[in-house]
């Protein structure tokens, strides 16, 4: 049974973590959003703590729907507020199962206050469980082989 915590991959993920103020404008987001490597934003009330989550996929829905008036929309308008999130002590094979079963490619890393630590990317959390396996199958082929634990 894998024992891997969303803390293991605290570094990616919060290198992963881009976040904008309620009142923040669509174009503004959309800028962020350009960037290859982010395709969530999350959105913070003024204290801080997670209000929402605007996606790529947001932004186009918005824009194919608009009447050119999107670009002077606010986040607070267009962001998903029941957000699916985890936090740093939660099982890393958990969260990626969850993240599967609701077809989420990110997920937001949060504290017990709701502030935001970073953002949970599918592969990476893959790429973490797949590390940890192969560790384990030399420790147990070492064993069999009569070489011992190294």
């Amino acid at each position: 049974m894998n024992s891997k915590l969303v803390s293991s991959i605290e570094a990616v993920a919060r290198s992963r973590l881009i976040t904008v103020p309620v009142d923040a404008l669509l174009r503004d987001v959309a800028t962020l959003l350009s960037d290859t490597h982010i395709s969530l934003v999350v959105v913070c009330e003024t204290d801080g703590r997670m209000a929402g989550v605007i996606t790529k996929t947001n932004v186009v829905r918005c824009i194919g729907h608009c009447a050119g008036s999107a670009c002077t929309t606010s986040a607070a308008s267009l962001m998903t507020r029941d957000v699916a999130f985890c936090h740093p002590a939660d099982g890393l094979a958990d969260v990626l199962a969850m993240m599967q079963a609701r077809g989420f490619v990110h997920v937001p890393v949060v504290d017990q206050h709701a502030i935001p630590s970073g953002v949970i990317n599918a592969r990476d959390a893959l790429r973490e469980l797949l590390t940890q396996e192969q560790y384990e199958e030399s420790l147990l082929r070492d064993y069999v082989m009569g070489i011992g634990y190294q």
